[in-house]
C-alpha cells in the first residue's frame, strides 16, 4: 500500500504549494488525492500524522550516506551536501525542491515538535562537516550557502541564471576541496 500512501503525501504537498498551509485539511488532501477520508485515515490518523509523514519523506530525500564519505577525500561530506542541496539548475528541477521543503513549512506551522528530526539531521550534518578534512569555517560557509540556495528556491526568491548558478556552485565546490573560491 506504499503507492496509496505516497499518493496522499503527494496530494498534501500539492495542497501546501498550490493553496497554502491554511488549506491543509484531511478533507482537502483526500479530495486532491482522489481517496476517501477513510482511505486517508488508514495511512494517517490525524493532520499531525500526515505532516510527520511529509517530514519523514523529506528526510529520506536528504539522506546521503555520509558515513561512507567520511573516509574518502577531504571535503567529500560537505561536497555531497552541496550537490544534494543545489542539485541541477533551477530550470531543470521543476518543483522538486519546493515539494520537499513544503513538509518543513507545514511542520513548522502545525507543530514545531515535528521539526525535531530535521533539527537532529542538521546537528549531525554540522558535526560531520566540521571534521570533513577541510577548514571547518569554510565547510560551514558552504553548508549555509547551500541552505540559502535551497530556501531561495522554496520561497521563490530570485536565483542566478543557470550559467551564473553553475559558476557559484563550482566556486562553492572548490571550497570543499580546500581551495579558495
Amino acid at each position: 500500500m506504499a503507492g496509496a500512501r505516497d499518493k496522499v503525501l503527494d496530494a498534501a504537498e500539492d495542497v501546501l504549494l498550490d493553496e497554502g498551509a491554511v488549506h491543509l485539511t484531511l478533507e482537502r488532501v483526500a479530495a486532491v488525492a482522489g481517496v476517501s477520508k477513510g482511505g486517508l485515515l488508514y495511512h494517517f490518523r490525524s493532520k499531525q500524522a500526515l505532516v510527520a509523514g511529509m517530514v519523514e519523506r523529506l528526510m529520506e530525500h536528504f539522506t546521503v550516506d555520509y558515513e561512507a564519505l567520511e573516509d574518502k577525500e577531504p571535503g567529500a561530506v560537505t561536497r555531497a551536501y552541496l550537490d544534494s542541496s543545489t542539485d541541477l539548475p533551477a530550470s531543470k528541477t521543476g518543483r522538486r525542491h519546493e515539494r520537499l521543503a513544503a513538509a518543513v513549512l507545514a511542520a513548522a506551522t502545525l507543530d514545531p515538535e515535528l521539526l525535531v528530526p530535521v533539527r537532529e539531521y542538521y546537528e549531525q550534518l554540522q558535526r560531520r562537516i566540521e571534521v570533513d578534512g577541510i577548514d571547518p569555517a569554510q565547510a560551514t560557509l558552504v553548508r549555509l550557502a547551500a541552505d540559502g540556495w535551497f530556501y531561495s528556491r522554496l520561497f521563490g526568491f530570485p536565483l542566478p541564471s543557470d550559467e551564473l548558478g553553475e559558476e557559484v556552485r563550482e566556486a562553492l565546490s572548490a571550497m570543499t576541496r580546500g581551495r579558495p573560491a
